[in-house]
């Protein structure tokens, strides 16, 4: 295995974790950003008011995205399992 296989392989999953927790994290900050803007404009203070919105909003994001990250994920392992007989050479 070369050390371009190697890092061809790293890029990949790197490329595919980025895109796994991209619309996560989107929407999780898309909703902090909200929730800090209320709190400011209605000056309430309470650090655990954002922590159930955040949670729910994860949630209905994994419910939607779920099968879309699914089939990416089985894809890439798919691809990296019938790459296997090219590595051991």
């Amino acid at each position: 295995m070369t050390p371009d296989i190697v890092m061809s392989m790293t890029y990949q999953a790197m490329k595919v974790a980025l895109v796994m927790a991209g619309p996560l994290l989107l929407v999780t900050l898309l909703v902090g950003l909200i929730i800090s803007i209320f709190q400011a404009a209605t000056q309430i203070n309470e650090m655990t008011l954002s922590f159930i919105p955040k949670i729910l909003a994860m949630v209905v994001t994994l419910v939607l995205a779920g099968p879309w990250l699914i089939s990416v994920m089985v894809d890439y392992i798919r691809e990296l399992l019938h790459s296997i007989p090219n590595l051991v050479m």
